[in-house]
């Protein structure tokens, strides 16, 4: 049996997830992945898309079962997910769903830096934010009504779970607006100061030291 691997390629996770049911060729994959939603639910990147088939063919944890050509096409290989293969699969899968990992997120790095904008310039951006993602959700939402009537909701709940992170989102984000217009969040005033006059107040100085001070190099 293949030794186990800790998940680093989700590609190679989508192409054995893809053949777990049937064989299929290359193609049969990349096609069932797209029509699925795959490459938005893991980001796939197409390029290596070969390759990993090759990784996988490699590793014994998928093997050629026969090869078809039509007409003056080039042969095609089908190939089956194998034992090992199968094992591995389970393995990243209970991972994945077990233990958190570590996402990045733009719009944490923009509120790392959020005090580079007046306050009201803030307020402004994440009012449009909160636009965007009302936007989305609702159309998310949509999508969602329109499909669990034909398909099972066992292989929609990835999409659930994207609603869910919407709405959470939403209702932090808002909250935040709130206390930004109420003046009630901690520091605003000393905020303004920085945009209002060009200079940073030493006692915010200190705090953004001693905020940042664990990601400081030695």
């Amino acid at each position: 049996m293949a030794t186990r691997r800790p998940v680093g390629n989700l590609l190679a996770l989508a192409v054995l997830a893809a053949l777990y049911p049937q064989p299929m060729h290359p193609y049969e994959i990349a096609k069932m992945l797209k029509a699925t939603g795959k490459e938005h639910d893991m980001s796939l990147k197409w390029g290596s898309f070969y390759t990993v088939i090759r990784n996988l063919d490699k590793h014994r944890l998928i093997a050629a079962v026969g090869a078809t050509r039509q007409g003056n096409r080039p042969e095609r290989t089908t190939y089956a997910i194998t034992d090992a293969g199968r094992a591995e699969l389970v393995d990243w899968v209970r991972e994945l769903v077990s233990t958190p990992r570590p996402e990045e997120s733009g719009f944490r790095a923009g509120l790392s830096v959020l005090p580079v904008l007046h306050p009201d310039v803030a307020v402004d951006m994440l009012q449009e934010r909160l636009g965007r993602l009302a936007e989305r959700r609702d159309a998310d939402r949509a999508a969602l009504d329109a499909t669990v009537a034909q398909v099972p909701r066992l292989f929609l709940i990835e999409s659930e779970y994207d609603l869910a992170l919407l709405e959470a989102e939403i209702a932090w984000t808002r909250t935040l607006v709130d206390e930004f217009e109420t003046g009630t969040f901690p520091g605003l005033d000393q905020w303004r100061v920085v945009h209002e006059t060009g200079e940073f107040p030493v006692d915010l100085t200190e705090a953004y030291d001693m905020a940042h001070r664990d990601d400081a190099g030695p």
